[in-house]
């Protein structure tokens, strides 16, 4: 398996930390990091990364998923735009997946209009006037998947990971146990 993992200036350490770790660690992913012009990029807590290539020439036919991390600058005009990417792995049947501010960038591309889906907040997606998906909107903690496009808000990293390995068929009793194992810090204390 073989994931790309789109990143960019500001990016959200977190909330892909935890899948891209899983993948490569656990089951032997390939994870292929990627920034707009194949820049390099910093991370909101200062983390550097040097990425693999460009995120404008990921092909699809070369991965089974693409992840685009969320971060500051997908609410200003410096975010780039990279819908010709996303729709190209969406027709070709891949799951697409953004966290926190990155499913504006989906709003954006049109991709939520169709499709339940979550983010942050609605506002944080009606604020986009392209969004014509409120009606499809689900407010809840979790990340949702709906018909190849994985969504979640900024605080649920591990139900955003959960998403993308059941939509590439890595579903199992294993999976579950891991969900369970995270969630046993959100659990009443003594």
């Amino acid at each position: 398996m073989k994931l790309a993992i789109i990143l960019t200036e500001g990016f959200a350490d977190w909330e892909c930390a935890l899948l891209m770790a899983s993948a490569r660690s656990d089951l032997g992913f390939e994870i292929v990091t990627a920034t707009p012009g194949g820049r390099g990029v910093m991370s909101m807590g200062g983390l550097k990364v040097v990425p693999d290539r460009d995120a404008e020439t990921l092909d699809p036919a070369s991965f089974d998923a693409l992840v685009v991390s969320g971060g500051t600058i997908w609410q200003t005009e410096a975010a780039p735009d990279l819908s010709l990417v996303y729709r190209r792995f969406n027709d070709h049947g891949r799951p697409i997946a953004a966290i926190c501010g990155a499913t504006i960038a989906f709003a954006r591309a049109g991709l939520l209009d169709t499709v339940a889906h979550t983010s942050n907040s609605i506002g944080l997606l009606e604020r986009e006037p392209r969004y014509r998906g409120a009606d499809l909107y689900i407010d809840q903690p979790q990340a949702v998947s709906d018909q190849g496009v994985i969504t979640a808000a900024e605080t649920a990293p591990v139900s955003f990971t959960a998403e993308i390995y059941r939509a590439i068929g890595f579903s199992s009793e294993d999976l579950s146990a891991y969900l369970a194992l995270f969630a046993n810090e959100h659990r009443a204390g003594k």
